[in-house]
């Protein structure tokens, strides 16, 4: 093989690297450090800039008891911020989190922190369904009503113990708790294909290098 032909080898592979790192990298450090994300308030209720995709979201929510606490944003490292946002329905004892997709559609779920640092957690999306006696039950139903959503949710909060603090602050504090927490396993079971194309991505990279020299 000629040295122009080698060399264009070599770009090919650099480039496909390039692009999965680019892809992926933000990943792979998500599955190593999960509790990296950011969890930050971002604008109390009357300030709350609700997209117009979520309007009959909150409608629903207001509708069925729950009251607006503000919007709070998560940032993983090397991504920009997804802003959510909260109301809560201090009698049930419910969080709700809306936010907007990639695709701009709106996502909706409840939460409930427990005295056992745990959460009950409901969505209307697909999430893995899992159960942790008394730490940790999650599930969803996919399109459902705010009103179906939330009598789901209270069926799951059954025998558990939630905690006390349903204000904007206990809100963020159960986001920034998930990610140092019970989150972890989840969050690297969604992450663990973006660690294995940066895996891959280094690599070739190596092989380049390496294959380089060696000639």
């Amino acid at each position: 093989m000629n040295v122009l032909a080698q060399l264009g080898i070599v770009v090919t592979g650099l480039v496909i690297a390039i692009v999965l790192l680019a892809l992926n990298f933000w990943r792979a450090l998500l599955f190593l450090f999960p509790h990296s994300v950011r969890v930050e308030p971002e604008a109390p209720a009357d300030q709350m800039d609700l997209p117009l995709e979520l309007a009959e979201v909150a409608t629903q929510l207001s509708g069925l008891g729950f009251v607006p606490l503000g919007s709070h944003e998560e940032r993983p490292r090397l991504q920009r911020a997804t802003r959510s946002y909260d109301w809560a329905h201090p009698g049930e004892r419910v969080f709700a989190t809306a936010y907007q997709a990639a695709d701009g559609s709106p996502r909706l779920y409840l939460l409930t922190p427990l005295v056992s640092e745990g959460f009950v957690i409901t969505a209307g999306y697909r999430r893995p369904a899992l159960d942790l006696p008394g730490v940790y039950r999650s599930g969803s139903l996919e399109d459902a009503s705010p009103e179906r959503l939330l009598r789901a949710h209270l069926r799951r909060m059954e025998g558990v113990t939630p905690a006390g603090d349903f204000s904007w602050e206990g809100r963020v504090e159960a986001g920034r708790s998930w990610y140092r927490g019970l989150g972890r396993k989840e969050i690297r079971r969604q992450n663990l294909q973006g660690l294995l194309w940066t895996v891959m991505a280094l690599a070739i990279v190596a092989s380049a290098f390496l294959g380089g020299r060696a000639t």
